[in-house]
């Protein structure tokens, strides 16, 4: 690491983990990293959602390409800044574990189901850290180090700052009810939030682009003069930008020109593709399809709880798998939380987009009851009667 870019906090509290682990021949970073790519939510995020609702579509980026970009942008700036890139690249690697199907139009709708029913809402890096601490492998969670959950549950992509220093002190995670105001412990946090931003920036707008939304001659004057007018000119753009105007006492941060330019880009994408009317059309769309899983699942805790029997009289796929996970998880969810309040949103929240389609169909289409009646016919068909 740089003499220059140094993280005060004690590297022994950096790499501690829950449980200790043997050592081996990774370092304590890349054995996060490994946990991470071998976790099921990680695999899940390959049919997730990142802006557009696509899944045929293999030129659309998904949730799992777009952690592999934050990953690799943050890795460089890491080197070019003398940071930790194994650092970088783990919490990369897990920023986003914690979201919900269909991206943050899902995010929002999940939030709002929650806020009935808790009064608290969902918001994706908190999910991330629970998953990291939590829900990942049935309960157990992955086991990573300070370091690496600090920087997931810190980094808040949808703030767009100048420039950012982290705050050098120690986090108690259990306090922490909202991501506003969260700031990194370690320089590669800040570092991973930056990268989230270069990441989809651009990568939104080629992508609307792909799907018509907008057009590339569309971008702002300012946005395609300082920034460029391709994904790959405006991280390269970023990226340099930030390694030139980053110092130890001003922090991680961008130039005044570029900054405004990010700004127009920002206000861009938000006004003529987030809220374009195709993402306002998947909100109304996406809202009725979760408030119907929530409200089934919630249906079938309320009359079966921990009878796993009676799950299987559902007859589908969806009833069968929520059974399992409350087998799988209730003595987790009872010894860690006293109850049983997330249980059914962090099930929702785990799904991928796929699998969300594919429940309301186990739920509105009675399949089994139509096998009754071919059963039924065939008897008839050969009754002598």
């Amino acid at each position: 690491m740089s003499e220059h870019f140094v993280n005060h906090l004690d590297q022994n509290v950096l790499t501690e983990r829950n449980n200790e682990r043997k050592q081996d021949l990774r370092s304590a970073y890349y054995r996060d990293t490994t946990a991470i790519i071998h976790c099921s939510p990680f695999r899940r995020l390959k049919h997730k959602t990142q802006v557009f609702f696509a899944p045929s579509n293999d030129h659309i980026c998904t949730r799992i390409e777009h952690s592999l970009h934050v990953a690799s942008i943050a890795s460089t700036l890491s080197q070019g800044l003398g940071l930790d890139q194994e650092l970088a690249w783990a919490i990369g690697m897990g920023h986003d574990l914690g979201h919900a199907p269909f991206g943050h139009v899902g995010e929002s709708i999940l939030s709002q189901l929650r806020m009935e029913r808790t009064q608290r809402a969902f918001e994706h890096e908190l999910n991330s850290l629970r998953v990291v601490d939590f829900l990942a492998d049935n309960g157990k969670g992955l086991n990573l180090t300070y370091a690496v959950r600090d920087g997931i549950v810190s980094h808040n992509g949808e703030t767009f700052l100048q420039s950012l220093t982290p705050r050098h002190e120690r986090k108690d995670f259990a306090s922490i009810t909202t991501r506003f105001g969260i700031v990194p412990a370690t320089w590669e946090g800040v570092i991973v939030r930056f990268s989230d931003q270069i990441a989809y920036l651009g990568r939104d707008f080629e992508d609307g682009c792909r799907l018509n939304i907008v057009q590339a001659g569309m971008l702002p004057r300012i946005a395609a003069e300082r920034l460029g007018n391709s994904n790959s000119a405006i991280i390269d753009t970023l990226v340099h930008d930030l390694l030139t105007h980053s110092s130890v006492n001003g922090g991680v941060g961008l130039s005044d020109e570029v900054f405004e330019a990010v700004l127009e880009m920002k206000k861009f994408n938000y006004e003529n593709i987030y809220h374009s009317p195709l993402l306002k059309g998947y909100h109304r769309y996406f809202h009725r399809l979760l408030s119907l899983i929530v409200n089934y699942l919630d249906e079938l805790f309320i009359s079966y709880g921990f009878d796993y029997p009676s799950y299987e009289s559902e007859k589908n796929m969806l009833a069968a798998g929520f059974s399992n996970y409350i087998r799988d998880m209730a003595n987790s969810y009872l010894q860690r939380e006293g109850g049983y309040d997330n249980l059914i949103f962090d099930y929702v929240a785990g799904m991928s987009d796929t699998f969300a389609l594919d429940c309301a169909d186990e739920i509105l289409k009675p399949t089994h009851l139509n096998d009754d009646i071919e059963r039924s016919l065939t008897g008839k068909w050969f009754d002598v009667r």
